[in-house]
């Protein structure tokens, strides 16, 4: 049991980077996360003379965060990538109109919510269960069994902690989990709870990555893809899969990003980087933070999200760059 000693904004703090992370998984936008964890500290900042430690302080808050989650999951749309909305289109099929922010799946930096310390294999499931294609799987569960999946699969907890946590019965709680893992099961939403660090190999792939898209040498990049590679750029609709339609798409409409140069940062557990091209003054402009998806020592796909006013300085990178 916790009882509240000393300063209970500094121990609410110490929860920062784990209850940004839930909200993260529920509701797929940083930016929603944050303002998520922001509101459950408040509430818990004006509810602490109520708090009399019968349960943990970390077990309060994710009550406090979860209440918070479904209350802004209430009657919203469900958030999606590219891939969930619409079939691939091809080089020739236009862009669509730009579809609202509340449509997407937002990208979010590593270090708001992986822990800097910690047990390796949790710091794994942490980060395998951030990726860009569990939190869009996710967001086709109703949210009361999004949050028993999240809280049973990815935090381990017990179903009757669960239940208490979210007021309702150990039965509820595990027929929730029964058809939250059906309905990921149909979607081949699995998570790879092997480590993957990033080693020599994938280094060197991302090396050859930066090169190739720096030289914009599309033999050089489709050779880093896999056959079945997607192509994606929220908040546009059109998404390209395999070698010729995304050739055919750099070489035409995309040409504007021949002469870019890619600044690396890290989204969602996966490698990203910070695209810039050409300004036509002699600099470089903000035009995409790319997200790419590595599997099996090739490129699965690489989304390009273009909301870079909001999205670059989120991630800490510059609004220009210089030659």
């Amino acid at each position: 049991m916790d009882v509240l000693m000393g300063d209970p904004a500094a121990q609410f703090e110490q929860h920062h980077v784990e209850l940004t992370a839930y909200c993260y998984r529920m509701l797929g936008s940083a930016f929603e996360a944050e303002d998520a964890v922001q509101e459950t500290m408040l509430r818990a900042w004006r509810n602490v003379a109520s708090f009399e430690g019968r349960a943990s302080l970390r077990t309060w808050l994710y009550r406090i965060a979860s209440n918070v989650c479904l209350d802004m999951l209430d009657g919203a749309q469900r958030r999606a990538r590219p891939m969930d909305l619409t079939s691939p289109g091809t080089a020739d099929s236009p862009l669509g109109d730009m579809l609202p922010e509340a449509t997407w799946i937002l990208p979010i930096p590593d270090g708001r919510i992986l822990p800097d310390h910690g047990d390796p294999a949790d710091v794994t499931v942490a980060r395998e269960t951030i990726r860009l294609a569990f939190i869009a799987a996710l967001q086709f569960l109703p949210p009361r069994q999004r949050a028993v999946l999240i809280l049973c699969e990815v935090l381990d907890w017990k179903a009757s902690e669960v239940a208490e946590l979210l007021d309702t019965s150990v039965a509820s709680v595990n027929s929730a989990l029964q058809r939250a893992r059906s309905t990921l099961a149909a979607r081949n939403a699995t998570v790879n709870l092997r480590p993957q660090p990033l080693d020599d190999r994938q280094q060197t792939l991302l090396a050859r990555y930066v090169a190739a898209f720096e030289q914009y040498d599309m033999d050089a990049l489709t050779a880093l893809l896999h056959e079945d590679a997607t192509w994606s750029m929220p908040p546009f609709p059109l998404w390209l899969r395999g070698h010729p339609d995304i050739r055919r798409f750099c070489l035409g409409p995309g040409i504007a990003c021949r002469g870019s140069v890619l600044v690396p940062t890290r989204a969602n557990g996966s490698p990203a980087y910070g695209q810039y091209k050409p300004d036509g003054r002699g600099g470089y402009e903000p035009w995409s933070l790319q997200v790419l998806d590595l599997s099996d020592g090739r490129i699965a796909g690489v989304c390009f999200f273009l909301d870079t006013a909001n999205l670059f300085p989120l991630f800490g990178l510059p609004l220009s760059l210089e030659r």
